[in-house]
């Protein structure tokens, strides 16, 4: 089995600026509706049972047995209490995730294309740019298979040629697939990851 491996350098275009002078390069925000909506039907339904609990004692009625329970357990157990750690834990590994969840964009899978207009922006997916290089390549002659990943700033195809040269195949693999990706029209065109491989004989 014989390899043939190539990188081409990231070429990418100034694009337009538009809004805030970012070029359309920003990602898109994940509107994070299930996190967000799960944090306040919880704070909704602490804040409510609290609220209720002390609407009952000033109405001089006796507090809560759970209230009651909870404020024993806090005054009693000590600080290294293995439920006290662990409670603690729980609610720090919480608390990162929802600030990580509010700190990233998300839709990973979208990738922002160059604006056309200031007031639009578009967005292609990874999959979508994915399937255009792979039917680009199975174009070029001796391909006889590719698979294509595209990454934020990389696009990685791996060829396998069956009849002519892995390094003929690469060399009109990249001419191809360069044009390609520049004609995806992203704001940030990832760099050419390119390998062609020619498989081994059955049973080898």
């Amino acid at each position: 089995m014989s390899d043939s491996e190539s990188t081409a350098p990231e070429k990418d275009p100034p694009p337009p600026q538009g809004p805030g002078g970012f070029g359309g390069r920003r990602r898109f925000w994940s509107a994070r509706r299930v996190p967000a909506g799960l944090v306040a039907l919880l704070t909704l339904v602490v804040a409510g049972a609290f609220l209720y609990d002390v609407a009952a004692v000033r109405a001089h009625r006796p507090a809560l047995g759970w209230r009651r329970e909870l404020a024993r357990q806090l005054a009693e157990r000590p600080l290294d209490d293995i439920w006290v750690l662990t409670g603690a834990g729980v609610a720090t590994v919480l608390g990162l995730w929802l600030l990580l969840l509010a700190l990233t964009p998300g839709l990973r899978a979208l990738l922002p294309m160059r604006p056309t207009d200031p007031h639009v922006r578009a967005g292609l997916h990874r999959d979508a740019a994915a399937m255009v290089l792979r039917d680009r390549a199975l174009e070029v002659s001796g391909v006889r298979s590719a698979r294509v990943r595209v990454k934020r700033r990389r696009a990685d195809v791996r060829a396998a040629s069956h009849f002519r040269e892995p390094d003929d195949v690469r060399a009109d693999l990249a001419a191809v697939l360069d044009d390609a990706v520049r004609g995806l029209g992203l704001a940030r065109t990832p760099s050419l990851s390119l390998r062609v491989r020619r498989p081994g004989r059955k049973g080898r």
